[in-house]
């Protein structure tokens, strides 16, 4: 079944601004929310969709690879194991705070104070055509997140000591009281002093600023498969920030522009090539060489060939990604009309027209010699 587009989800329009969104949302989900509508699968159903919605089109990065890829940019999942695979979306943490503002309760703290993934990592690579049909091995860098070195990620400056944070002591938490439609509720979130850990440094570290976390340049071998296309994404699980209170690292997505060859158009698994013929050969038919993505291969010309005739070498085209199977090549015939022949060329022409019974009327005659021919 296919996936309703996020923006129709939450009514907005392709060009909405945070504010829109998070306005459009909160009603929503003000509407459709489990605890207004309780044993109510349909509106459950579709308060997980515009959580969803909400979800990619809050964020930034993951918004533009929706906007360029649509759902595939953005929800498949990769297989067992990580490796190659799709986007896929992180959970719903980036509007919990939202619904514990209208509804109460501690879950996005809760949340916040238990191991978190380290954020993604995008890095766009161009290569040639025919690298993406048959693929490569590539070697990619980008910077990501690593452990301090000089305070091995406590953010404490080497020889001094971290100490209980003076604003949650110590939990790592803290609890806000506010009034909502529904009355006062209470909400709990990360410690922004000590960002959840609760503790801060006695000195900071000189290095990381406390941060517990620098950026480092990665060198990456990556095996690119055959048969990608322009704009398809690759991911490497695991290889990108890292996570906060022992989370895994975010992942690494790759994504492919590819560029255009100078004789081959591709459609799909589909290529297509023109193939220049002359006319003689055209007429008479005979063998020709036709070039391929692996080579060039024979092919019979028929006699009395048209210009604008395609015929189809099965097999002859690009890879289907992760499958088997490859596309077809289409060979469009131009039939070349020469631009300059010789005299004795012309009159050989003139006199293969005379014989088809065709009269071709010599430009070079003056009025006189053309009114005398037109009485004859």
């Amino acid at each position: 079944m296919n996936k309703r587009d996020y923006y129709e989800i939450l009514g907005v329009d392709k060009n909405a601004d945070d504010s829109t969104l998070k306005k459009s949302y909160r009603k929503l989900a003000m509407k459709y929310h489990p605890d207004k509508n309780p044993d109510d699968k349909e509106s459950e159903s579709k308060f997980k969709e515009i959580n969803e919605a909400y979800e990619v089109l809050s964020d930034s990065e993951k918004r533009h690879l929706y906007d360029q890829f649509g759902h595939a940019g953005v929800n498949q999942n990769a297989g067992a194991g990580g490796g190659y695979g799709g986007f896929g979306t992180g959970g719903f943490g980036g509007f919990e705070d939202i619904i514990n503002e209208m509804f109460g309760g501690g879950g996005a703290g809760r949340r916040r104070s238990g191991p978190n993934k380290g954020a993604d990592i995008r890095v766009d690579i161009t290569i040639p055509f025919k690298d993406a049909v048959f693929g490569l091995s590539k070697e990619i860098e980008y910077y990501r997140t690593e452990e301090c070195p000089t305070c091995n990620g406590t953010g404490a400056e080497p020889g001094s000591s971290v100490k209980t944070c003076h604003q949650c002591n110590g939990a790592g938490q803290v609890r806000y009281a506010q009034r909502t439609l529904f009355g006062e509720s209470i909400s709990v979130k990360e410690c922004n002093v000590c960002g959840g850990t609760g503790e801060v440094p006695d000195k900071v570290c000189h290095t990381c600023k406390g941060k517990k976390k620098v950026k480092k340049k990665r060198k990456v071998e990556i095996k690119i498969p055959a048969g990608v296309d322009n704009g398809s994404v690759l991911t490497l699980r695991g290889e990108g920030d890292l996570g906060s209170k022992g989370g895994p690292r975010g992942d690494v997505h790759i994504v492919i522009r590819v560029l255009a060859d100078k004789d081959f158009k591709r459609d799909g698994n589909d290529i297509y090539y023109e193939l220049h013929i002359s006319f003689a050969h055209a007429t008479l038919g005979g063998e020709v060489k036709v070039p391929t993505l692996e080579g060039k291969v024979k092919y019979p010309i028929e006699s009395g060939t048209q210009s604008g005739t395609v015929f189809r070498l099965k097999g002859k085209g690009v890879p289907v990604l992760d499958s088997y199977g490859k596309g077809d090549m289409y060979v469009k015939v131009i039939v070349d009309i020469p631009s300059k022949l010789s005299l004795k060329q012309k009159e050989a022409l003139k006199t293969f027209a005379q014989s088809m019974g065709e009269i071709i009327p010599d430009k070079n005659k003056n009025l006189f010699d053309k009114m005398k021919d037109t009485f004859n």
